[in-house]
């Protein structure tokens, strides 16, 4: 199949959706209310909560939830074939994750803007909320812990994305200032600012920069506490100052690149676009766990992820300014990030073939580039090699359009380093809104604060990182059950906003019911392949907590779903 048609089918498709089915669920699924006064607006204390124009919250919210995820879970799942891949991140996106991020913003938005761990106390019970809490807690943990990890190994294979990374920082604040303390126009000024930043890529070709160790700490460890330290003071400063203009910035960032990739997927192979040189369908790839339930599991990010649930519930419903944004933030951030995931199937299935450099800098081409990259599980399966995958697909298809390699991969580099680090700062700053209410409940006010929350978020993230060596890599010991762990959280956010609609009346609950027991079903046979293999390895501790993941999420499932079940009438949750 060509790829511009793909690109065409599946993004009117997107559109299409957006437009029927998304409507549809805003409308008569969840009633958005534009008279309807949000958590920004009734708890606006200029730190988190803060109504927000609907343009930079999606920027936002989309930047928060895409992280590295609809990257490195599509460079590696292809290995499957490019037809399941293509329809899992498609069908996935439109009729699960899209109901699952949509739900738990419209869910949080309507119980104060806690996170969906706090208000499950009020749809189920007490002792569902304190697993939904655990379960939340674990992801957060991991995620902080690895993704300093993961900017650390960009910038040691990317060196020329070190300079621009940083120094968005401070174009991010100055372009808060502009647009929330001048009357400057919002178009000038997200002009200036982007192309500030892609002025700093082209210096970072210029001069890259690399790390050596510093007393003893390797350059991964140091760039890890570097970041820790940065994801601290960006968690505590208002969302005005660096967290919405740096991630509105990068949402530019992913919507130049994505054109880019666009023209340069149709320029590079004529008016039909490239050839797809990745098989079809590959069920059975040597030392690949199987297809079902693992693509599933494997992909997540771009079709459904629990990740975006705490986005959704933690920092977006404490800026979403009126309810009818739900749609276009959760919902439409959804859709976009599924094709962002396209493109990546594209880069890694066709954007490959035009030329990959093998052992001994023998040049390949076709399906011969793409076999020696996924010969097998093992060869595709690491960070860098998932990331090398994307990277040097996409610099294939922009020089079509003549952008030279070293400036294509500076501006890959920069683009997937720079969502980690949007990822790192959202998940902090839920990290500690979670402690805090957890704090709260057990009447702990001291430990409730900002500051205090914060520095447990990032020491405990810090103690799992470096639990294994000064490298920083401790965290990638539990890193091979984070995406069981990521879908089952998904699978739990659908259960709860099935509860609530449930409660509203009606049968719309089983829009978001049936995808949860797609989930459920799925991720929890995931777990239980995991479970085996965790044991046969000799990988106890992985075993053990997987294990409890696993009987937590079957308490939860089984006390929520009696709330499901229970006869229609009688108290209604949902009334608000």
């Amino acid at each position: 199949m060509d790829t511009l048609l793909l690109i065409l089918v599946t993004f009117l498709g997107y559109i299409l959706a957006y437009h029927t089915y998304g409507r549809f669920l805003g409308r008569k699924v969840f009633g958005l209310d534009s008279a309807a006064e949000t958590p920004a607006h009734t708890f606006r204390d200029g730190i988190d909560f803060v109504p927000t124009r609907k343009s930079v919250i999606f920027g936002h919210h989309y930047t928060s939830i895409a992280g590295t995820g609809p990257i490195v879970g599509p460079a590696i799942g292809i290995i499957w074939g490019w037809v399941p891949a293509l329809l899992w991140v498609f069908l996935g996106a439109v009729i699960m994750g899209g109901v699952h991020d949509l739900g738990a913003l419209v869910v949080s938005l309507r119980n104060q803007g806690k996170t969906l761990a706090e208000v499950t106390s009020k749809y189920v019970n007490r002792r569902v909320r304190m697993i939904f809490f655990l379960i939340m807690f674990l992801e957060l943990w991991i995620v902080i812990a690895i993704f300093g990890l993961v900017i650390a190994l960009i910038f040691d294979i990317f060196p020329s994305a070190v300079l621009p990374v940083w120094l968005q920082i401070p174009i991010a604040v100055g372009a808060g200032f502009v647009m929330y303390r001048t009357t400057a126009s919002i178009a000038l000024s997200t002009v200036a600012a982007v192309a500030t930043m892609y002025v700093t890529i082209w210096l970072g070709t210029l001069l890259p920069m690399s790390l050596g160790a510093v007393a003893g700490i390797p350059a991964t460890g140091v760039w890890t506490i570097l970041l820790l330290a940065y994801a601290f003071v960006a968690s505590i400063l208002p969302v005005t100052v660096l967290l919405q203009p740096r991630d509105y910035i990068n949402a530019w960032q992913l919507f130049i690149s994505m054109g880019l990739l666009s023209v340069g997927a149709m320029v590079a192979g004529g008016w039909g676009g490239m050839e797809i040189v990745a098989p079809a369908f590959n069920p059975h790839a040597s030392g690949a766990p199987p297809m079902w339930p693992f693509l599933f599991v494997t992909i997540a990010c771009g079709a459904v992820s629990g990740f975006h649930c705490i986005v959704s519930s933690g920092t977006t419903s404490k800026q979403t300014s009126c309810e009818p944004d739900a749609l276009f933030v959760g919902y439409g951030s959804m859709l976009l990030e599924s094709a962002l995931a396209v493109l990546v199937l594209v880069a890694v299935s066709a954007g490959i073939g035009l030329g990959y450099t093998g052992e001994g800098g023998v040049m390949l081409t076709g399906a011969a580039a793409w076999q020696h990259h996924y010969q097998s599980w093992s060869a595709a399966g690491g960070l860098a090699s998932k990331i090398d995958a994307v990277v040097v697909g996409s610099a294939n298809m922009m020089q079509a359009i003549g952008i030279p390699q070293s400036i294509g991969k500076a501006i890959m580099g920069v683009f997937i380093a720079s969502f980690a680090g949007t990822t790192l700062d959202t998940a902090t700053r839920t990290q500690r809104y979670i402690l805090s209410e957890l704090f709260s409940e057990f009447r702990l006010e001291k430990l409730s604060g900002r500051y205090v929350t914060t520095a447990i978020a990032v020491l405990s993230a810090a103690a799992l990182a470096f639990a294994s060596g000064a490298n920083g890599a401790g965290a990638l010991a539990l890193w091979p059950m984070f995406g069981a762990v990521n879908q089952l959280l998904a699978a739990l956010a659908l259960l709860v906003v099935t509860i609530y609609l449930r409660a509203r009346g009606g049968r719309y609950w089983m829009i978001s019911g049936i995808p949860c027991a797609f989930m459920v079903l799925t991720t929890s046979w995931a777990m239980l392949i995991n479970e085996w293999r965790f044991i046969s390895g000799g990988q106890y501790l992985l075993a053990a907590i997987n294990a409890f993941t696993l009987v937590l999420a079957g308490w939860m499932v089984v006390e929520a779903g009696e709330r499901i079940f229970r006869p229609a009438g009688g108290e209604n949750v949902a009334a608000a």
